[in-house]
């Protein structure tokens, strides 16, 4: 009975929390006249909606875009970051505490607050209406430092004596044997960098107004609040999954490595 009653109430709740989803889903598939049905099985399954999102705006360059964006800030935030990460925890030098409390402090700062220094800079650099404004201020993350930092710290000490009496410099270390034993970590932040830099709406908005150049975050936002929607419930939805497609796609994929760096990266403790 404790089993049944306990199983029951997580059927609950997972049902309660994937409807919206399946509702979302099922919207878009059915005729504009039953959005407002309760139920999720259509009576009729139409595309229009999808279609329609195609042909009002340029979403497939979006799509490139938002990816090729994504991509360069997650290579960038892996690569700096675990550099850092490794200074941080295993070279011994002046200020190194001082530098990841400074670290830490960044983190509790709003992002509103570096929002028009930061834009300042870009119309400074000439950086604005290009892919530059979107991803040089990205490439610094300390989340992503604090966690190759913690989960360095968990590597023996020995597997590092035994790689400098070889004679291996520290970016040998680093990538030859700290990335193959920091699997878990790396992808943990491949996947937080790429769902934050791909979800960005406000920063785009502010340094791109070149349709060509825009982000599909920041392109359904202007989509569905700028009235190209013309209130069609459907098509904004169809927009809505389209863009969120890529994010449940890739975190369905690597979610097992996610899970293993949260259990393993020292961010618990």
């Amino acid at each position: 009975m404790k089993k049944l009653l306990f199983y029951s109430i997580l059927i609950f709740w997972t049902i309660l929390f994937v409807y919206p989803f399946l509702w979302m889903l099922s919207a878009t598939v059915r005729p504009e006249a039953e959005i407002g049905n309760f139920g999720i099985i259509p009576s009729e399954i139409t595309l229009d909606s999808y279609f329609k999102v195609f042909e009002k705006i340029p979403i497939t360059r979006a799509f490139f875009n938002s990816v090729f964006v994504a991509s360069c800030i997650t290579f960038g935030v892996i690569v700096i970051s675990s550099m850092i990460g490794y200074a941080l925890a295993r070279l011994k030098f002046k200020g190194r505490n001082l530098i990841f409390a400074i670290l830490l402090f960044t983190m509790t700062l709003p992002f509103q607050i570096t929002l028009i220094p930061q834009y300042i800079l870009m119309v400074k650099f000439h950086w604005t209406e290009s892919y530059l404004a979107l991803i040089i201020p990205y490439l610094i993350n300390a989340f992503a430092i604090i966690l190759f930092r913690q989960h360095f710290l968990t590597i023996p000490q020995d597997l590092i004596d035994a790689a400098r009496m070889d004679g291996c410099s520290d970016f040998r270390i680093l990538f030859r044997i700290f990335y193959p034993l920091s699997v878990p970590a790396i992808i943990t932040v491949a996947i937080i960098t790429f769902m934050t830099s791909w979800n960005e709406v406000l920063w785009p908005l502010i340094v791109i107004h070149q349709r060509e150049l825009m982000t599909m975050p920041q392109l359904v936002t202007i989509f569905v609040v700028g009235g190209q929607a013309e209130s069609l419930m459907g098509v904004k939805l169809a927009a809505a999954t389209l863009l969120a497609l890529p994010i449940i796609i890739a975190y369905s994929i690597f979610q097992r490595y996610f899970i293993a760096s949260l259990a393993t990266s020292g961010l618990k403790g």
